[in-house]
């Protein structure tokens, strides 16, 4: 790794700690940033220990695994447009946690990350279905993704609709937020977290042969459906697992990548990583800001994300 690419590491590394900090100080009541760094070791901070820390830990798993997951997506569909959010997992998530929320009121807390995470997990096996059956890629997977999104959005939509004395809850979940989350959302969504990083680490080069062609990857011996396969549900497993514990945060995946990009270059195992630093920050700054601009007003991060996201979008479109 070339000097200059370690020096923008370290830069991204170091913003990214002073965004923590910066996020465990801010709130309805604030807290000094070296208070805030001696309550992390002594625990005699309750607001920190019990509400704080958590959510700043969940924000750089969740800000990380969104961001990874959309960089193996646009890598697996060769479209700088696609994302977690585009491809319709986010919102297979999104359907099954409104159907439990808006027709099972009642269930027990645990059943709403398992039921999104199952939601998820559908889209991508339709997806993987049609790589490896139907060898659909590219654009045309993102388009199909597209259209089973929203076909899930509009089913959303209807049950709101149908349902508006239990609307708030899901409104709150669809847009995304970290608010009231402890130590144990971090213990659901940590294991997957470390199954999945590694692994991807290991298939990034087999990514950067995908890159060059079907025709190309198959020459030069790699099994490329087995391969896009693998990497999309690694892809699906960091994206279900974040959306089942903080809802649907959309922009995320598509912006993460495109920043990675133009800071380390086209070579995926620093597009990987970097997109999880990213993402990390992204949504780590988001939830400060979420919480500082209107205290004790909680804002859901999700707005945020989308404000930053939206016109972040738009320059895309220009640019592609």
């Amino acid at each position: 790794m070339s000097k200059q690419l370690t020096i923008r590491y370290v830069i991204v590394v170091i913003l990214l700690l002073l965004a923590s900090v910066a996020t465990l100080s801010i709130g309805s009541v604030m807290i000094n940033p070296i208070d805030a760094i001696k309550g992390i070791f002594t625990h005699d901070n309750f607001i920190l220990n019990e509400y704080r820390l958590p959510r700043m830990l969940l924000g750089l798993i969740v800000g990380s695994s969104l961001a990874m997951s959309g960089s193996l997506i646009q890598g697996v569909v060769r479209n700088p447009l696609a994302s977690p959010d585009v491809i319709g997992i986010t919102k297979g998530a999104s359907l099954t946690a409104v159907i439990i929320i808006m027709l099972f009121p009642s269930a027990p807390l645990f059943v709403l990350p398992f039921g999104s995470f199952f939601g998820a997990l559908i889209i991508s096996v339709i997806l993987t279905v049609l790589i490896s059956k139907f060898n659909v890629s590219g654009s045309k997977l993102a388009l199909i993704g597209l259209a089973i999104g929203a076909i899930c959005s509009a089913i959303v939509q209807y049950l709101l609709i149908r349902n508006p004395l239990d609307a708030n809850k899901a409104l709150v979940w669809l847009t995304g937020s970290l608010y009231g989350h402890n130590m144990s959302n971090v213990l659901v969504i940590l294991p997957w977290f470390i199954i999945a990083v590694p692994l991807i680490v290991y298939f990034c080069n087999q990514l950067d042969i995908l890159s060059l062609g079907d025709d190309i990857a198959i020459a030069l011996g790699a099994k490329v459906k087995r391969t896009k396969m693998i990497l999309l549900l690694l892809a699906v497993i960091l994206a279900g697992a974040s959306i089942s514990v903080v809802g649907g945060l959309s922009f995320l995946g598509l912006i993460a990548p495109h920043i990675a990009r133009r800071i380390v270059g086209h070579k995926h195992i620093h597009i990987t990583i970097m997109s999880g630093l990213m993402g990390a920050l992204l949504l780590t700054l988001s939830d400060g800001l979420a919480r500082g601009i209107h205290p004790p007003l909680d804002i859901p991060v999700g707005v945020i994300v989308a404000i930053v996201g939206v016109p972040y979008f738009l320059f895309l479109l220009r640019k592609i």
